[in-house]
Parts: structure tokens; C-alpha cells; sequence
């Protein structure tokens, strides 16, 4: 699929994620992934809840809860919004997901985005956080979303991107030695505590991704520009349904 590189709604108004080409050029693709974890208690099986997704055929990771023995968390995602409110809401309308108890205090939504310098803007957005969601290597994961203080936007724009490069160095050594991947989510908007994005830690061991977070809480970005953390999910897969995008497949 070719990029579009005029993407503009009425106005002038520019909707499209961003990224380079090879050249250097900016390119824009008007497309991405919405993903959402739902939690709920009350799990007393859960062969019949697989069971129920297989048969639904819904994309998406089934995880049981660590704090909680009759615990999970759904994470189902669509590069089409409307998907939460049709087709999953008639899944989870039904047994066996009728009778669980829902925590929407735990409840967590997002979009894929582009920081403006990817040069594969299909792969950041459409593919790359599913192979890493659901990877049957990777079963273990922490999600939670967070929020920036004010302060943090009125810092320049080098200031800003000398504080993003210290979490991203951290997050590439992690990734370079197979110890936790991330997907990072924007929430503007989407979220009930305001929050701004989303971020899921993913790996084959849960310790190293406790290892993440701590290791994160003692950067510049975290320690004064972060106001809020959490609540944070954790869990391990017990089911896993890569399904790509039209168009988009591995």
C-alpha cells in the first residue's frame, strides 16, 4: 500500500500519522490501530473463554491475572473503532464473558501513533504491535497508562526530545537483549482519568519488566514530568490471535 503524502481534511486540518521516507521526505498514512484491555473477576474457567474467542475469531490476547486467581483481561484490537462497540460488545454480551464481573476502574484504551521519524509507518501502526502482543514467546505483560504534567509540554522542543531519547535508550537496551518489548498507546481523549497514553511491557519473563518500570522511575522524563502511573495490569497469556489489518498481513 503506497503512502499517501497529501492526507488533509477540510481546513487544512492534517489528521494523518507522520514519518520519512528514506529521502528524508515526510510521508503521512491516515491509518492505525485502536487497541483495548478490558479486566474482569469472576473467571472460574479459562478453557470456556478461549473457547468462546476461538469460535468469535476476535484478534487479540486472553491473559489470567497475577493478583487475582479468578481474574483476566482481554486485549482486543481493530484499526476500526466501531469494532469495540459491534462485534466485541456482542461477544462480551454473552456467556460465558456475561456472567464475569467487569473493573472498568482497570479498563484501558488506545491508539498506534507515529513520532514523525519512522520510515516503515505501515509496520509502526499496523503490524508491529501485534507481532509483539501476540507473540507465544512473549506471554507475560504489564499494561498501565500515565499521564505527563503540564510542565512537560512547555519545555522546548530539544529539551523534550533530550528526555525522550534517555526512556528510548532504556527501552532499546531492553529490546536489543530480549528482555521486554513495549507498545505505546495514545489515549488523549479516549481515556475516563485523562489520561495520555498507554503502555504495555511485554516479555518471555515477568522480572525484567518490573525491572523496566524501576529503572524508568529514576529518569528526568519519569521522576518530574510524569503525574500519574497506573493502575497497572499485570498478567501472563493463556491465548494468543494474531490477525492483521486488510492489506496488512505478516
Amino acid at each position: 500500500m503506497a503512502l499517501d503524502i497529501t492526507i488533509e481534511r477540510p481546513g487544512g486540518i492534517r489528521t494523518a500519522e507522520k514519518g520519512r521516507s528514506a529521502s528524508g521526505e515526510p510521508v503521512f498514512l491516515d491509518r492505525r490501530l485502536f487497541f483495548q484491555l478490558s479486566v474482569f473477576g469472576g473467571a472460574r474457567s479459562l478453557q470456556a473463554l478461549i473457547s468462546a474467542l476461538e469460535d468469535a475469531e476476535v484478534p487479540g490476547v486472553l491473559y489470567a491475572d497475577v493478583m487475582d486467581p479468578a481474574g483476566v483481561a482481554l486485549m482486543t484490537y481493530s484499526d476500526d473503532p466501531a469494532f469495540f462497540t459491534d462485534r466485541l460488545r456482542e461477544l462480551l454480551a454473552r456467556e460465558p464473558f456475561a456472567g464475569l464481573d467487569i473493573r472498568t476502574g482497570m479498563n484501558m484504551m488506545g491508539r498506534t501513533y507515529a513520532i514523525g521519524y519512522e520510515q516503515d509507518l505501515e509496520d509502526v501502526l499496523l503490524r508491529r504491535p501485534i507481532r509483539t502482543a501476540c507473540n507465544p514467546a512473549w506471554p507475560w505483560a504489564i499494561w498501565y497508562p500515565l499521564r505527563r504534567s503540564g510542565t512537560f509540554v512547555a519545555l522546548s522542543s530539544d529539551e523534550q526530545r533530550t528526555l525522550l531519547m534517555e526512556h528510548g535508550g532504556i527501552g532499546r537496551a531492553y529490546g536489543k537483549a530480549d528482555l521486554g518489548h513495549d507498545i505505546r498507546l495514545a489515549c488523549y481523549g479516549l481515556d475516563r482519568n485523562d489520561n495520555d497514553f498507554v503502555v504495555a511491557l511485554i516479555g518471555k519473563e515477568l522480572a525484567p519488566l518490573s525491572k523496566i518500570v524501576e529503572h524508568m522511575r529514576s529518569t528526568a522524563q519519569t521522576s518530574l514530568y510524569i503525574s500519574q502511573m497506573g493502575p497497572f495490569f499485570v498478567g501472563r497469556a493463556c491465548w494468543q490471535n494474531a490477525v492483521y489489518p486488510a492489506g496488512h498481513d505478516e
